[in-house]
């Protein structure tokens, strides 16, 4: 009974204790409630910053490939075997260098055999011309019938086509010794051999080899629609030294040299609303290579002074920049328009203007219309020593 009558004061005691701890923090947050809850309506400490007009100067990157000013396959114009190489790969060779040989001594025996048969096409023409003149002569006195001086005319007219037809076969087949040599078209870098020695190749279809030219080569990259006006004038020398090319590959290594405009192509790609752009580069050191992926830095110097923020003040929703500026009290939210970042600083193209006030700190606790209070802002002090 005793323990039982412990067990029940326990209890008890541990009911009084809980609901004087309840109590207790139902009073403290009542207190907090009235003396320390957040005002949506309270004004926001910011700090602002007047809009003003400045000269920038700043790089554009663009993706870019280096390509050859010109580039041409090798391929096996007749067939054969490869009979020689004369080069090795990754040789600098010169225009009409010769490079292959296929089955020279095939061609020249043909091309032998159809100046024979040539031969004997222009003497049958001889006789054929022969027995023409002399049928006609006799057919002025009525000594032979006319029908036999039709069949030398005849006979003539096919001993010409016969020449005609040896003639073009010795064309034919002296193209083929001429194509029996490969040569390089112009000069520049030939590549590693598709063939070897004693390889059979195919007429048209047979890859031998690539020649590229290596000295001016040339970065090819694409341009938005927009920019086109302003490389179009850099490509007629409006504006000379308004614009460096310069090639940087792994974020950081420049080439030495700066490029010049070559040219835009011929029209904006309907796909992508982009425009292809060309820079030649001296390559004297043979350095650049055709395919090589790099970035092409432009320097861009802005024509006029342009609008610039501390990128700090930029907020983005859903994929759209915005920024607030100050109108007295309150805040006015406004869609911006993002060009290059400079810096800390961002040009911004849309949206703002001269000598708005733009929200630099605090912006994460402002919404259309908040009120504001300027200058609750401080910069960190200096400690004391």
């Amino acid at each position: 009974m005793r323990h039982y009558l412990y067990n029940m004061l326990q209890a008890v005691a541990l009911i009084a204790i809980l609901s004087f701890i309840l109590s207790m923090l139902s009073a403290c947050n009542g207190k907090a409630n009235v003396a320390g809850a957040w005002d949506p309506n309270a004004a926001v400490a910011v700090a602002t910053q007047e809009v003003k007009l400045q000269e920038a100067s700043y790089n554009d990157v663009y993706p870019g490939t280096v390509v050859a000013l010109n580039q041409i396959e090798l391929r096996a114009q007749v067939s054969g075997f490869v009979t020689a190489i004369f080069f090795k790969d990754g040789d600098h060779v010169t225009k009409g260098q010769q490079l292959y040989s296929i089955d020279p001594q095939l061609y020249a025996a043909n091309y032998d055999q159809a100046k024979a048969n040539l031969g004997v096409q222009e003497t049958n023409l001889v006789k054929a011309q022969k027995d023409a003149d002399r049928y006609h002569e006799l057919a002025k006195s009525d000594a032979i019938a006319k029908q036999q001086v039709d069949y030398a005319d005849a006979a003539l007219d096919a001993a010409k086509k016969q020449v005609d037809a040896a003639k073009a076969a010795v064309n034919g087949v002296q193209t083929n010794v001429k194509y029996a040599t490969i040569t390089a078209p112009f000069d520049g870098t030939i590549g590693i051999s598709q063939v070897k020695v004693g390889t059979a190749v195919t007429q048209g279809q047979t890859l031998l080899n690539t020649v590229s030219t290596d000295d001016p080569m040339a970065v090819d990259f694409a341009i938005d629609q927009k920019e086109i006006y302003r490389f179009a004038k850099l490509e007629k020398g409006a504006k000379k030294g308004d614009s460096t090319f310069l090639i940087v590959f792994n974020k950081t290594d420049v080439y030495p040299s700066a490029g010049k405009l070559s040219f835009l192509d011929r029209a904006v790609d309907p796909q992508t609303g982009t425009l292809k752009v060309r820079i030649e580069f001296p390559n004297r050191d043979k350095v650049l290579r055709a395919g090589m992926s790099c970035d092409m830095r432009v320097n861009n110097s802005s024509p006029k002074p342009v609008i610039l923020i501390p990128y700090k003040a930029v907020t983005e929703q859903l994929g759209e920049y915005f920024a607030y500026t100050a109108n007295g009290d309150v805040v006015s939210q406004h869609k911006i328009t993002l060009g290059t970042h400079i810096g800390t600083d961002v040009i911004v193209l849309d949206g703002l203007k001269e000598h708005d006030m733009v929200v630099t700190e605090g912006v994460q606790k402002l919404h259309e219309g908040s009120k504001i209070v300027t200058g609750g802002v401080q910069p960190a002090k200096a400690e004391k020593k």
